[in-house]
């Protein structure tokens, strides 16, 4: 089993299922049984700004539960968009996240899994400079993130950089969407992958996904990502493929169990899984020939 955790963007999950229709079919097809159980609003630092809702949730508080529930062989871990909490930089919440980035490691190597930590994709100013905050604002946050906001992700990928190990890999999501949207904004530039900043487009999941699965060694078509978005998107294995993940996903999280404004926590995932054993049955169907 594939444990994904996440923020928003891995619980929306378009990446993941990209990823999965990437897997499928290669050579690591049979050793990826994906599990993609992100929370919107997560932190892996446990921070939350002042003006948030509620206290963001953070991955150590259900970690050892989505372990015990899943038992993956290995975890893929995309967190740093929500861990700086929109603010400047600071050397206490940069710390902040290595410490539980470090914790999120020792816990997933004492289970015998292999984590792979995916970076955080970009932050873009440039589609919503009307509720940027200065940096000499006395307010930041989700509604008012700080302009120089991507700067902190950067400094969030090398930190994560630094984790890579024998048994540890990282992929480094946030350069390659870095250079995507430079090369896209040299002829286009007014082009987003973002349209509030932050929650990618399908574009988006779909550089998210590719970086991804070259991070994991896997060779992919080279067309232009407009035209990969259409073929994909017009693949019958791909829909079976992205309702089997989304269905997985709105049963896994809730099993693990999270706390938000609340607790949230059912008993069984049986009858979700029987659904996607016959998700599963059909997608082989269309594989043979």
């Amino acid at each position: 089993m594939v444990l994904v955790l996440g923020d928003s963007i891995t619980q929306d999950g378009r990446y993941v299922s990209f990823l999965e229709y990437y897997l499928h079919g290669s050579r690591l097809s049979d050793t990826w049984d994906v599990i993609s159980i992100g929370l919107s609003g997560a932190t892996v630092s446990g921070l939350s700004e002042a003006g948030h809702p509620s206290p963001r949730p953070c991955l150590i508080d259900r970690l050892d539960a989505a372990r015990a529930a899943v038992r993956p062989a290995r975890v893929l871990a995309g967190y740093g968009m929500n861990d700086g909490i929109y603010h400047p930089p600071s050397p206490e919440r940069r710390a902040a996240f290595v410490r539980g980035l470090t914790t999120l490691r020792d816990r997933v190597r004492a289970a015998g899994a292999t984590l792979i930590l995916i970076t955080p994709p970009i932050f873009d100013a440039q589609p919503i400079a009307a509720r940027l905050a200065k940096p000499d604002a006395t307010s930041f946050g989700y509604r008012t993130p700080f302009a120089g906001y991507n700067a902190v992700l950067t400094e969030f990928a090398d930190e994560a950089l630094r984790l890579r190990g024998p048994r540890d890999d990282v992929i480094d999501l946030t350069r390659a969407m870095q250079r995507e949207l430079g090369t896209r904004r040299s002829t286009a530039p007014a082009f987003t992958f973002s349209s509030d900043g932050v929650h990618p487009g399908g574009l988006g999941h779909l550089n998210m996904a590719r970086a991804s699965a070259q991070g994991l060694g896997l060779n992919l078509p080279s067309a232009a990502a407009e035209d990969e978005l259409r073929r994909i998107e017009a693949d019958p294995r791909f829909t079976l493929i992205h309702q089997r993940r989304a269905l997985r996903s709105e049963a896994w999280l809730p099993f693990v169990g999270y706390t938000r404004d609340r607790s949230f926590k059912s008993p069984s995932v049986t009858a979700a899984e029987a659904v996607a054993s016959r998700l599963r049955d059909e997608l082989a169907r269309l594989d043979r020939p």
